[in-house]
């Protein structure tokens, strides 16, 4: 009755396939607690403001120069402040992507496929 879907030899072919499955979650798993230990620095004004984030993007620190502390300039340390932020998320971000590749190149997963799928 199953002779013509060749027997049942593809079960095996799926079990591999889900222990590949739960390996590469495994790993994933693993990449993402890394990610939150690694710390990237972003900056504005020359280095002026300064924020620390995870390469996961949870900004943890923030660094300002006294020298820019005077009220009259209230608004660019606000600029400064923000910029920093997006260039430490911008990078938390490229840190990520560098990673996940590193990682799918490693298990042998095509060039270009996104992890997580």
């Amino acid at each position: 009755m199953l002779k013509g879907l060749g027997g049942l030899g593809g079960l095996g072919d799926m079990a591999k396939m889900m222990k590949a499955a739960t390996e590469m979650q495994g790993k994933i798993t693993e990449l993402q607690e890394e990610l939150a230990r690694i710390v990237v620095m972003g900056e504005a004004g020359a280095g002026l403001v300064k924020a620390r984030s995870t390469a996961k993007g949870e900004v943890t620190g923030l660094d300002i120069d006294p020298s820019i502390l005077v009220a009259s300039e209230k608004e660019v340390v606000e600029d400064l402040i923000v910029a920093a932020i997006n260039d430490a998320q911008a990078k938390a971000r490229a840190k990520s992507e560098q990673e996940m590749t590193r990682l799918a190149e490693a298990m042998g997963v095509p060039a270009g496929m996104k992890l997580p799928f």
